[in-house]
């Protein structure tokens, strides 16, 4: 184990003294999740990636259901695109899902299946950061690499008095540089994730429960009373919002959807033909000039079936989506694209913002049907 100076909120003795509270609090107090039952480098890896932008609790379930569907790194890496998407599908950030999968096949190509645990050779995977690299081989192979997350963030910034914005590179370099100094190479991955763990269920963004932290009484934050004010975030700068109309295009029972390039925001997910209504322009209007753009088609805007706002990590959407007909021309898509029962939907994965319009999709499907055969 490496040395360090103590900082300024922790005036106790050397590196040793000062992590052995947090240790043994995480032996008493962590909790049972699943990935934490069975260890190995595959499945350490999984719930480190679904755990990014992802809290536990939601990460839970599908950490369960993606490890029934792909048990190994083997089985993950021989799966179709699709079939990792659908079993992502509602955990958002899919680009993690698509760079996991690559990854998998390149482990499986040039390193005989064994995930390496060589920084340099890990590193290199598509998806694997600083975050991914150190967390997992801190866990699953005793590497000393200190993990810098948001939970860990507030706690040595809290701990040690680091007053620097968090968003900034040079005090999340500040913070790493400092953990260097302290981390067990016996113990590496218990301390990053008692670290974690501490911050997840203690040093809470608000009223953090100090009485319970075993860092307290060196905590500069405690003894200074500035648990509110550390860390320092800057503001984020305003999310903007879009208008976007889209085209439920039903055709002899059956709805147009299409695919989204593998590279780039939802990349690889299923959608409905539409785009961004441009300035003052009305959705019913954007949705027919974006059919006609996109797929050389004319389309009838029949009807609003829904209104949907959601929100991602840097814009919010407002979705318009309409019931529409082909009024003349062929649909001729630049992508692949296909023609379904509404029924079947489900079989796609698509946004989550689209799954809180399918129901629409499918009543207006099934009423368009009876009408057409003269039913009430």
């Amino acid at each position: 184990m490496s040395g360090g100076n103590p900082g300024p909120g922790d005036p106790s003795g050397g590196p040793a003294a000062r992590v052995a509270p947090l240790l043994r609090w995480f032996g008493r107090r962590r909790r049972d999740l699943p990935w934490r039952r069975r260890r190995s480098l595959y499945r350490i890896w999984v719930s480190e990636v679904m755990l990014q932008q992802t809290r536990v609790e939601t990460a839970v379930p599908y950490y369960r259901r993606f490890l029934r569907r792909f048990p190994t790194l083997k089985a993950l890496a021989a799966a179709p695109l699709q079939e990792v998407l659908k079993a992502w599908e509602g955990l958002g950030y899919y680009s993690r899902a698509r760079h996991l999968r690559h990854a998998a096949r390149l482990v499986a190509a040039r390193h005989g299946g064994r995930i390496p645990t060589r920084y340099d050779q890990f590193r290199a995977l598509p998806g694997v950061g600083e975050y991914i690299a150190a967390a997992v081989l801190s866990i699953g192979a005793g590497a000393a690499l200190p993990v810098v997350d948001g939970n860990v963030l507030r706690v040595v910034c809290r701990w040690q008095g680091f007053a620097g914005d968090i968003r900034l590179p040079a005090t999340r370099r500040r913070v790493r540089a400092f953990l260097e100094g302290i981390i067990p190479a016996d113990v590496p991955g218990r301390f990053n994730e008692g670290l974690m763990e501490l911050g997840a269920l203690v040093c809470l963004p608000r009223a953090p429960r100090c009485p319970a932290c075993p860092l307290c009484p060196g905590c500069f934050a405690f003894r200074r009373g500035r648990t509110g004010s550390l860390p320092v975030k800057g503001r984020r700068k305003p999310v903007p919002e879009y208008t976007v109309a889209l085209a439920v295009i039903v055709r002899r029972g059956r709805v147009f959807i299409q695919q989204r390039p593998e590279e780039g925001h939802l990349g690889g997910l299923w959608e409905f033909p539409g785009g961004k209504c441009r300035a003052g322009e009305w959705p019913l209007d954007a949705v027919v000039r974006e059919c006609r753009e996109e797929l050389g088609a004319e389309v009838e805007a029949l009807r609003e079936i829904a209104v949907v706002r959601h929100a991602y990590s840097h814009f919010k959407v407002r979705l318009h989506v309409f019931a529409c007909r082909l009024r003349r021309g062929r649909v001729r898509p630049g992508r692949p694209h296909a023609w379904v029962r509404a029924a079947d939907l489900g079989a796609f994965p698509f946004p989550a913002a689209n799954h809180r319009f399918l129901p629409q999709i499918a009543g207006s499907a099934e009423e368009r049907t009876r009408r057409r055969a003269g039913g009430p």
